[in-house]
């Protein structure tokens, strides 16, 4: 009996393993069918070998997956009519084989296959659910989309990236209450781009990153929410709300100041939150604007100086400066506000605006002397500023080619001048603050 029996067990298992050789040997001759086929365009002969090892071996091959995206959807283009019942049978076999490529990911990884990981591949699967879906779910999508970009970050695919935006757009137009939402998936989601940008190693590599940001952009500008009515409406509250929550208040800067809303109540109140918890550049520069709207000047100009201090980057240190330099004009404190325009210039290159701040002052206050005649040459110098911004700054030629047009004739005539022993090509020097020193044309 004995015997009998382990005879028994010795043909069962030998028939095991005929089975599970027929199986292997099924596997690699279908794969290499079905890769041949595909190969070719032939998609419908494809189908059933590719299918059969998609379905018994699926860590056989990667090529297994990214062929069965090729001929899936390839025979999902012939079809044309989503209510097609062949369509939707291809359609459920894509988002199979992409449910299975994830599941099968950390195999492929042990085994040394360099692919890319489980999240990635869920941002792939809702890109390609966005196109070919009979009917789109959005919230689904959007589920996807948003656990595969946040987990994966500057190395989301492209299209995954413009897709998430998209559908959060999406979600927002059927639901208004999503706005703030959309509002941090922007900020994400153009961050996670530049972050590809950076880390591209050519510029072939870039360019797709470099499209979806800008397309990122467009989405917001257009979405309605990118104005500073919609912004103050949205955060005014959740600031007050949130006034112990440094992340949350960060945020709310950011975004307002990005969105140049820095005169938005939202905006300076999140900044003196900031302030008194963490002091920093950016919250500095909301509180002086927060005193500057109320009319302290001084208080403005003092956290203007703390912003420049606080501020590591020399060009924003330099709009700081001009910021004080700005608010000090206002004040009627012209030679002040004149050495921080200069200070403006010495911490940014090219910085066009503080000349033309300083050519208006020079214009506000152009009498130092008693000769009617010779203040007139304090326009000379409003000029040379003017064509000193727009020789440094090309950006701000327009504007300062105007005031050129509008001071030029302010400046003394020739005959008042001779009178006073002067002519073209004599120097001049202004006195008061102004203390520059002009030629006369």
């Amino acid at each position: 009996m004995k015997i009998k029996t382990l005879v028994a067990l010795l043909i069962l298992s030998a028939g095991t393993t005929t089975v599970v050789a027929q199986d292997a040997n099924d596997c690699n001759s279908n794969s290499s069918i079905s890769h041949e086929a595909v190969r070719a365009g032939n998609f419908k002969d494809a189908y059933l070998p590719w299918k059969a090892v998609r379905d018994k071996c699926p860590t056989l091959r990667f090529y297994t997956f990214t062929d069965g995206y090729k001929l899936l959807k390839g025979l999902m283009t012939q079809i044309k009519d989503k209510n097609n019942p062949d369509y939707q049978k291809y359609f459920n076999d894509l988002m199979e084989t992409h449910d299975l490529r994830i599941k099968n990911t950390p195999a492929f990884l042990a085994n040394g296959v360099k692919v890319s990981s489980a999240e990635e591949a869920l941002g792939i699967k809702a890109v390609d659910y966005i196109a070919f879906a009979p009917k789109m779910d959005v919230n689904q999508a959007y589920q996807w989309l948003s656990q595969s970009v946040n987990a994966v970050k500057g190395e989301s695919a492209a299209a995954t990236l413009f897709y998430f935006l998209q559908i959060s757009l999406d979600k927002l137009k059927a639901d208004p209450s999503h706005k703030e939402q959309f509002i941090q998936d922007y900020l994400n989601a153009s961050d996670y781009a530049d972050q590809a940008i950076a880390a591209a190693p050519t510029d072939a590599k870039k360019a797709p990153y470099v499209t979806a940001k800008d397309n990122l952009v467009a989405l917001f500008v257009n979405s309605g929410t990118a104005d500073c009515e919609s912004l103050q409406a949205i955060y005014a509250p959740k600031v007050e709300a949130n006034k112990t929550d440094l992340e949350y208040l960060e945020k709310v800067i950011a975004i307002m100041k990005m969105m140049k809303c820095t005169d938005s109540d939202a905006y300076q109140q999140a900044s003196l939150y900031v302030y008194r918890i963490k002091p920093t550049a950016d919250a500095a520069l909301g509180v002086a604007y927060q005193s500057y709207k109320k009319g302290d000047y001084d208080a403005a100009v003092k956290y203007f100086d703390e912003a420049i201090q606080l501020e590591p980057d020399k060009d924003k240190q330099g709009e700081a400066a001009y910021a004080a330099a700005a608010t000090l004009a206002q004040a009627k404190k012209y030679s002040q506000a004149k050495a921080y325009c200069l200070k403006a210039i010495s911490l940014k290159e090219n910085y066009g605006a503080p000349y033309i701040l300083i050519a208006n002052l020079y214009a506000s206050s152009p009498n130092w002397s008693d000769e009617p005649a010779l203040n007139k040459c304090t326009f000379f110098a409003v000029i040379d500023k003017l064509q000193r911004a727009k020789a440094v700054d090309p950006s701000v030629a327009e504007e300062a080619n105007r005031l050129i047009g509008t001071y030029s004739n302010y400046t003394p005539k020739p005959k008042d001048l001779f009178m006073l022993g002067y002519k073209t090509g004599d120097t001049v020097k202004i006195g008061g603050w102004i203390g520059e020193t002009i030629t006369i044309r």
